[in-house]
């Protein structure tokens, strides 16, 4: 429950801080260019809001609303999803937004986009200038990586250290290491302390690589026991430090990967339990673990039953933490002036890869990968850490402005696509059109959310 709350406070953070500047965005060009602002809302406030105030001399409401799905700025002469279609038949007044030129109209609706996706790039740009940027390069990963058989047939085997492809060297484990090896005709490997050249196809899945399971690399980790915790479900069947585990439930493993992937079917197992006494079946987890005693490597054979309240991961289902690699950390500082361009350059590069990846989103397997708030917010981390907020933070930003500049209506992006069609035409839309646009457009969004959350729903049951 607590890591729970922890990952939905920084959610709620996140999502506040960004729906507010967006709107701001919008708020920030209506007024100056003149145009009435009637309410700025936190949240969505059907039937009744948390809290509500009008200042003295202004013509907006500022309030909270209780639907944390987003949040609003209603804008004076403009068709939205507040459908206020009686103040479209009256005549137009000068400081609506329908009065204004269309350029203006135009940078008002941007507003929040340009916002958001300022946001992300000085939100990382802070960040590098803060904490500097750490990460492990796959070449000066120990131990290499852990490939699924859809790898090794390719060529690669377990332990092999990742160096980079015919379209350039590996700097970090990731997706833009995932996509190189999807495009890339060669990849390049250290395996035995000897270079070796592994032929790729070119046009590898990469929604299926990202999606496989077990993944289709992944950093290698030895299935060794390096602590335990007191009173932990390790501690009652006897592992110790330096056990190795060799065999669960009387498959072999090589490896911590192998051993998390033997354990993760413990919830597939349980989906078709039809019983108590199949559940503790299920649940009952036999391990084989080799320990050194006296000079000698022998055998020992015990079992537990797991905890399924127990939502940490499968490490602390156990109580045992694995022996880490000590892999060498790249650390990079910036300087004030270098973060800013150091920033750009990587909110760039993860608007590339955000939007490169959407092609994948039109499959049947693309749509079953939507995700919804649950997903979103499993992405904060299990406790609070502030560089990792900010990161979230700016990547949802950049998600945010994207997604709000597609050309759908009810999104910013519809709206922008008819300011131009009227400047290139010099014809506007009628209000008729724009109304049912409007409609459109909020029953494509209501789509998308349903099912983003729904898989999240499946997901969270095994079922997906």
């Amino acid at each position: 429950m607590e890591i729970f709350l922890i990952k939905l406070l920084q959610f709620m953070l996140a999502i506040s801080i960004l729906v507010l500047l967006h709107e701001g965005g919008h708020f920030f060009f209506s007024k100056l260019f003149g145009v009435r602002v009637e309410k700025f809302y936190l949240f969505f406030d059907p039937w009744f809001h948390l809290f509500e105030f009008k200042p003295k001399k202004s013509d907006t409401t500022y309030g909270v609303g209780w639907l944390p799905l987003g949040g609003y700025c209603k804008i004076a002469g403009m068709i939205d999803e507040s459908f206020d279609t009686e103040q479209m038949k009256k005549p137009a007044e000068s400081w609506e937004f329908r009065s204004k030129p269309a350029w203006q109209r135009l940078l008002i609706m941007v507003g929040g986009v340009l916002v958001n996706f300022v946001l992300a790039l000085f939100l990382y740009a802070v960040c590098l200038f803060t904490w500097g940027d750490d990460y492990v390069k796959p070449k000066d990963m120990q131990f290499g990586m852990k490939f699924n058989k859809e790898a090794q047939d390719l060529g690669f085997r377990d332990r092999d250290v990742l160096v980079g492809t015919d379209l350039g060297e590996f700097k970090k484990f990731g997706p833009d290491m995932y996509r190189d090896m999807a495009r890339a005709r060669e990849a390049y490997v250290i395996r035995d302390g000897k270079p070796v050249t592994v032929n790729m196809p070119g046009d590898l899945d990469l929604l299926e690589m990202f999606k496989s399971v077990p993944p289709f690399m992944t950093q290698f980790i030895e299935a060794r026991v390096d602590s335990v915790l007191p009173g932990s479900l390790a501690q009652h069947i006897g592992m110790r430090k330096g056990d190795l585990i060799v065999a669960v439930n009387g498959k072999k493993i090589g490896s911590h990967n192998e051993f998390l992937n033997e354990i993760g079917r413990v919830s597939d197992v349980l989906t078709f339990a039809k019983n108590h006494a199949d559940s503790v079946k299920a649940l009952t987890v036999h391990l084989t673990l080799a320990r050194e005693a006296n000079g000698r490597l022998c055998a020992i054979n015990t079992s537990g039953l797991l905890k399924t309240s127990d939502k940490a991961s499968e490490n602390l289902k156990f109580g045992f933490t694995p022996v880490l690699p000590n892999d060498k950390v790249t650390h990079i500082d910036y300087g004030f002036f270098e973060s800013f361009p150091a920033g750009v350059k990587y909110g760039w590069n993860v608007l590339a890869g955000y939007v490169g990846d959407m092609k994948y989103i039109f499959s049947a397997e693309g749509a079953k990968s939507l995700g919804g708030f649950g997903a979103i917010g499993s992405m904060f981390p299990d406790v609070w850490n502030w560089h990792k907020f900010w990161l979230m933070t700016a990547f949802l930003s950049i998600i945010l402005a994207f997604m709000n500049i597609l050309p759908i209506p009810a999104l910013d992006g519809g709206h922008v696509l008819f300011l131009l069609y009227e400047m290139i035409t010099r014809r506007k839309p009628s209000e008729n059109f724009m109304i049912r646009a409007e409609y459109i457009g909020i029953g494509i969004l209501l789509l998308l959310m349903v099912v983003a959350n729904l898989n999240d729903v499946l997901r969270w049951l095994h079922i997906m």
